[in-house]
């Protein structure tokens, strides 16, 4: 008899894999990017940096799934992270969860529940402070999370301040795990783990900020606006009204403002790049990589305010192909990857603005 074809069609079947195999499968089902960055890592961080980003993507498919009431998200958030620190229940749990998924869950993310008493398993096997880096990054989104999602959210956030804890729980404390697992692998890098734990926060935010830009009109058609009504109301412009259809130059000026800021956060992510050690090429285009694709996704958003769809300010694969040999190309050089950055996203600033925050009015310089 042939062996079963390895599929995340069919969960069972991914039991013949390694570990590493396994969770190279969920990730390529459920992130592209992910799956293309993750293993630049060197192989003793792969593991964990793989495993991390599934257990943060088994938290977005509670927080995502429309069939799901509030009371069984936070039931379901509060389960996952006890299992994620102790490694006990991920059976009933996956048992439990895994019938209410609906149609709208992708397929890769059913398989992922399904599967989950295995993720865990490898989260297990992990060194005590890689799984407490891991389970705090988990508590912290799980918790976070259904603070904004209990929110109406149809008119916006109210302040940039929102915006930011909103960052903070989705991608800023992956970004802070990201940091505890780098220092872990390297006392080298360790050397700066205060910096790049600070750094680490705005370096989410920066890639966080570029998808919610980048998915304006796609969380429009689910009722949802994460922009903040703050920096709209300076240029003129209330978020209840925003529609496809909106055509309004102060729209766009707010969006102008928001690439701005986005940008300070990259540069971040750029400052925390170059902290790396530059023998570490593979952790340096594990950022860079992601760090290139968001300057070049915020350009399109900026050269494109008035679109309407994700697809029109979606990178090409060329942009990710040339992204990829720059940084390989300028990878080890702090000085080239400075100019670099600075060359390609010069325009995403606006000159002569400055965010005032509504309760000091302290200028924060862009």
């Amino acid at each position: 008899m042939s062996e079963t074809q390895i599929s995340l069609d069919n969960p069972k079947s991914l039991s013949q894999c390694s570990d590493d195999e396994f969770q190279a499968l969920l990730l390529e089902g459920v992130s592209r990017t992910f799956a293309l960055t993750i293993p630049q890592l060197p192989e003793k961080l792969y593991g964990a940096v793989a495993n991390a980003y599934l257990l943060c993507r088994i938290v977005d498919t509670i927080e995502d799934e429309v069939s799901l009431s509030p009371e069984q998200k936070k039931y379901f958030c509060s389960e996952f992270i006890q299992i994620v620190k102790t490694g006990i229940n991920s059976e009933p749990f996956a048992v439990e969860l895994a019938p209410l998924l609906s149609a709208q869950t992708i397929p890769a993310e059913h398989t992922l529940i399904h599967v989950l008493p295995r993720v865990i398993q490898i989260t297990h096997k992990f060194d005590p402070d890689q799984i407490e880096a891991l389970a705090t990054c988990v508590e912290t989104m799980a918790e976070g999370m259904p603070i904004f999602q209990a929110q109406d959210l149809h008119g916006g956030l109210e302040t940039l301040a929102d915006m930011d804890r909103y960052c903070y729980y989705v991608a800023g404390c992956v970004g802070e795990m990201l940091a505890k697992l780098f220092c872990h692998y390297s006392p080298e890098i360790a050397q700066h783990k205060e910096e790049l734990l600070t750094l680490s926060v705005s370096f989410g935010q920066g890639l966080q900020m570029t998808n919610i830009l980048k998915d304006i009109w796609d969380d429009a058609g689910r009722g949802v606006c994460w922009l903040p009504q703050d920096i709209f109301t300076e240029t003129g412009f209330d978020l209840k009204k925003l529609t496809p259809e909106t055509n309004d130059e102060s729209f766009r000026k707010g969006l102008e403002h928001l690439i701005s800021i986005a940008h300070g956060h990259l540069h971040n992510a750029l400052k925390y790049t170059l902290l790396l050690p530059s023998h570490e090429t593979g952790l340096r285009n594990f950022c860079l990589w992601a760090l290139g694709m968001a300057v070049l996704t915020l350009k399109k958003i900026k050269q494109n305010l008035d679109f309407t769809d994700s697809d029109q300010v979606k990178i090409t694969r060329n942009s990710v192909k040339a992204t990829i040999l720059a940084t390989r190309l300028t990878g080890r050089s702090n000085t080239m990857l400075t100019l670099l950055f600075n060359l390609t996203s010069r325009e995403l600033k606006t000159p002569d603005w400055t965010y005032s925050t509504p309760s000091s009015k302290a200028k924060i310089k862009l």
